[in-house]
């Protein structure tokens, strides 16, 4: 296939050239089985990680509203020994901790607890704030707060 190029200008050559055709689009089709696999391996993990972390909040959903309500007790005892009873009876069976009062109580809570234990003002204000009227105690709602936060929870609950 020759083509008479005699006598033609430049721009008539290159009228003549044919623009190069379009390549096939690139197929989104993998191209082999490990790229299915890995994607659905992929997929699992993130299905996974949203269970887990949907199940975490749903587990610890007791603390969030135990932290609230602590915000609103305005450092009140019988308030605040009121929301940790109510926390403790979600976190563990009901026949470990609905009895317990006074000094037991304070045992079981630092029990539970790694950080701070309760002692002191902070244990008579618990013990006996439900029953007779105690002034405000900031330190009694700092450790309140941080009991909520990390106490151990049982398992079997």
């Amino acid at each position: 296939m020759s083509v008479d190029v005699e006598g033609k200008s430049l721009v008539d050559l290159l009228d003549m050239l044919e623009p190069a055709p379009a390549p096939d689009p690139v197929s989104m089709v993998p191209q082999t089985w490990g790229w299915v696999v890995l994607a659905a391996i992929i997929v699992g993990l993130i299905a996974f990680v949203i269970h887990a972390f949907l199940r975490h909040r749903r587990v610890n959903a007791y603390r969030r509203e135990a932290l609230t309500e602590l915000a609103t007790a305005k450092d009140n005892p019988a308030k605040i020994a009121e929301i940790l009873r109510r926390a403790a009876l979600v976190a563990f069976p009901r026949d470990k901790v609905a009895g317990l009062h006074g000094d037991v109580w304070i045992n079981f809570l630092n029990e539970t607890f790694d950080q701070k234990r309760f002692s002191g003002t902070e244990a008579d204000a618990l013990t006996s704030a439900p029953y007779t009227t105690i002034p405000a105690n900031p330190e009694l709602t700092k450790l309140a707060q941080q009991w909520i936060k990390s106490h151990k929870r049982e398992r079997n609950t």
